[in-house]
């Protein structure tokens, strides 16, 4: 418990770092043509690489360099327009100074996250982003802990503002994370389910039989009733048709129109996957019908949400 309550009050005493330098540095990163490059070396690195996924997921191209690696040749990643985020609790690590200059020779504007605001990186950088810490969680206060936490912090703190700079929207994120459940929650559409699925449907008169073998040829348990131009009518479900045998109906002289429900659950093929869901489990139902203006188009199942990972 004692790690968790330092660690918190290491990320509460951010706040007061969220100042006009911090600004300054969000808005350079911001008005960059290039892409920001984040370095560090040890646990930094780790924290600096998490900040890359998260700029570059959120619409700010980023690349990871590690700083000992930038000093044997890896420092050809960075480009003429590129802003370096170099991160370092000490900010006097070797690997640091030595590649502290080289980035000023380059004339890229040089942005230190560190927890020594006195440190040869922070002299020597355009801006610098505070993230000092008054302890660490280690039992001998070595250990990075409640500082690399505080790096991270800064790190989502700074991708946030960007986001909200550049009007950052879900339909973006999406474009980011396609192959995610987040990104298909945002972009996967109904017409992207019903499609794969058959097209269980019988015209307006036709018998129980026909529906039946409808019903049984599709595997979806359920067909829809349809008119001569393919307008909506209703639908006949498996509980339809268990409720029909209950009741001890006249099967032989039995039509679809006799034991549909008139008036089903429909959804257009523009709306979401994620608002079919909805409908299904606010409706207790396990499929629903596709239509546009009036026309059916086919049905969306339970089993095409499940399947890519929406439940």
């Amino acid at each position: 418990m004692n790690t968790i309550e330092l660690e918190a009050r290491a990320v509460s005493g951010l706040a007061a770092y969220a100042d006009d330098a911090f600004e300054l540095a969000v808005k350079a990163i911001a008005a960059t043509k290039g892409r920001v490059v984040v370095s560090g070396i040890g646990k930094s690195a780790v924290i600096a690489q998490k900040i890359v996924a998260t700029f570059n997921s959120t619409g700010t191209p980023s690349i990871f360099m590690h700083a000992a690696d930038a000093i044997h040749g890896d420092l050809g990643i960075v480009q003429q327009d590129d802003v370096v985020i170099i991160i370092s609790k000490s900010g006097e690590s070797p690997e640091i100074k030595v590649l502290v200059p080289l980035i000023r020779n380059f004339g890229n504007t040089l942005i230190a996250m560190v927890g020594n605001t006195d440190s040869y990186l922070a002299r020597n950088a355009s801006h610098v982003v505070n993230c000092t810490v008054e302890q660490e969680a280690c039992p001998n206060n070595l250990a990075p802990t409640s500082s690399t936490t505080a790096q991270l912090v800064m790190g989502d703190a700074i991708a946030v503002c960007l986001m909200e700079m550049k009007g950052f929207r879900s339909e973006d994120f999406a474009k980011f994370h396609p192959g995610g459940t987040l990104g298909k929650k945002l972009y996967l559409r109904v017409s992207d389910l019903y499609k794969n699925n058959e097209q269980p449907k019988v015209k307006s008169g036709q018998s129980l039989k026909e529906v039946i073998m409808e019903m049984t040829a599709k595997r979806l348990g359920i067909t829809a009733v349809v008119d001569d131009e393919n307008t909506l009518l209703g639908i006949v479900t498996d509980g339809d048709l268990r409720r029909m045998l209950e009741k001890n109906a006249a099967i032989e002289s039995c039509k679809a129109d006799d034991i549909m429900t008139r008036t089903p659950k429909t959804i257009g093929p523009d709306e979401l996957a994620v608002t079919a869901l909805e409908l299904l489990r606010k409706n207790n139902i396990t499929q629903a019908v596709v239509t546009e203006n009036g026309k059916y188009l086919g049905i969306v199942h339970f089993h095409d949400l499940f399947r890519e990972g929406l439940i």
